[in-house]
């Protein structure tokens, strides 16, 4: 099943108040798409769109991601509203900044709840509606830190990383269903991600880091003065999900497509000088 030209097409969009998010949901009301918009907070992402959208068409919902009863109940609401269900958008996320030392263990519950199970527990209740269609495209919403790590955004990478390991494995389990996959890679985008509201620092730190404290500075100074313009890429995620072909990954950004290409380039380089070792490590031939 390929985009719908027919009808309105469906979203269920995460992470919707503010961002990239927000963006989708402006430009996809704008079209004349339904959709389903989650956040924590719904009365935040009305706010936001104030009297510019045509609302008629939005479903929006307070979900704890998190939380798999929840979700599931949003995916029913979602269907019984709108009848149908073409597009995921799995968005929703946060910023945190600290060395891995100095990351608490309900830091990392918290980060990970969000990232990598609150996306699980969307695509659990989604995949069963577009098998039965035999169709679909799920959008999974990493950066360009799910490809290459810095210091002090160990824990977000982790979190980064692994929605790249589930959007791999799973693109390959529903193609034979017509469900297609794009993970999106942003860079660094002119939204509030660097501002106090979206990014989360540790409880405690220490002395032992001060680079990582001026590394915090730095970012919250780049706050405003960010290459890549939301409304770009939330045009370029619309676009992508309706024309339907591309690379199962999609850069966003010319900062992202630098820090993506060097961390080939020293990939590469790791593997080959291990090549040797790699080598040894196998049974001998009989």
């Amino acid at each position: 099943m390929s985009y719908p030209t027919d009808r309105p097409a469906t979203w269920f969009v995460t992470g919707t108040s503010r961002g990239l998010g927000l963006e989708l949901v402006k430009q996809l009301l704008w079209r004349g798409d339904n959709v389903a918009a989650t956040t924590r907070s719904a009365s935040r992402l009305m706010t936001a769109l104030g009297g510019r959208a045509d609302l008629s068409r939005l479903l929006a919902l307070t979900v704890d991601l998190p939380d798999d009863s929840a979700v599931d109940r949003a995916m029913r609401e979602t269907t019984r509203r709108f009848g149908s269900l073409d597009v995921v958008v799995n968005n929703a996320g946060y910023g945190f900044l600290g060395a891995v030392e100095e990351t608490s263990d309900s830091e990392v519950r918290e980060m990970l709840g969000v990232q990598v199970i609150g996306v699980w527990n969307v695509l659990r209740a989604a995949l069963p509606i577009l098998r039965r269609q035999k169709g679909g495209h799920i959008v999974n919403v990493s950066s360009v830190l799910g490809l290459t790590a810095i210091p002090g955004w160990g824990l977000y990478c982790a979190a980064k990383f692994a929605i790249e390991g589930l959007s791999e494995a799973l693109a390959a389990e529903v193609a034979d269903f017509g469900v297609k996959v794009t993970v999106i890679e942003p860079g660094y985008f002119r939204t509030d991600f660097l501002t106090h509201d979206s990014l989360a620092l540790p409880a405690r730190t220490s002395e032992g880091y001060p680079a990582i404290r001026k590394m915090v500075d730095n970012h919250l100074d780049l706050q405003g003065n960010q290459l890549g313009d939301p409304a770009k890429g939330a045009k370029a995620v619309i676009s992508r999900v309706v024309h339907g072909n591309g690379p199962l990954r999609q850069l966003l950004g010319s900062d992202a497509y630098s820090y993506a290409s060097t961390k080939v380039d020293t990939l590469r380089a790791d593997i080959e000088a291990g090549r040797e070792i790699a080598h040894t490590t196998d049974f001998a031939a009989v």
